[in-house]
């Protein structure tokens, strides 16, 4: 049910952390423009858990949308969406701190703040589940 307030936000989430990774740069080093799918390329284990971190938060966001009928499972996805947000935003601090040939400047990209920005629309989306759930508790001690 896309009109429900806390499926936008999760709309959102499932955007900001599937479809933005191919438009915003993690980081810049020299001239060219680091993406987050470019690491796939690359030899660390680290560097290629990126892209399928993102990727991971994306598709328990998009199936929590679809989880409307069960707000405590849709709760938890949020949860464990969150959880992949924040190992994801732990990783790529760890990776910027100690990127190769940070002698030379290099520019961290707006593809760096995607985690934080879906983990507050996730939290946005956990809290309006919250609410609806309360209000359906409320509704049952009625009867």
């Amino acid at each position: 049910m896309i009109q429900r307030i806390q499926s936008v936000y999760l709309l959102g989430t499932v955007i900001i952390s599937g479809i933005f990774i191919f438009f915003f740069d993690l980081w810049k080093s020299f001239e060219n423009s680091v993406f987050a799918f470019d690491l796939l390329s690359s030899e660390s284990s680290q560097l290629k858990a990126i892209p399928f971190l993102f990727l991971i938060s994306a598709i328990l966001a998009f199936v929590a949308i679809f989880m409307f009928h069960n707000r405590k499972l849709q709760f938890v996805m949020g949860r464990l969406t969150i959880l992949v947000n924040l190992i994801l935003l732990g990783l790529l601090i760890y990776v910027s701190l100690t990127l190769p040939g940070e002698t030379a400047v290099s520019e961290k990209g707006i593809g760096m703040f995607i985690p934080i920005f879906a983990v507050l629309l996730t939290v946005l989306a956990n809290k309006a589940i919250k609410k609806d759930e309360d209000l359906v508790k409320s509704a049952d001690r009625l009867r």
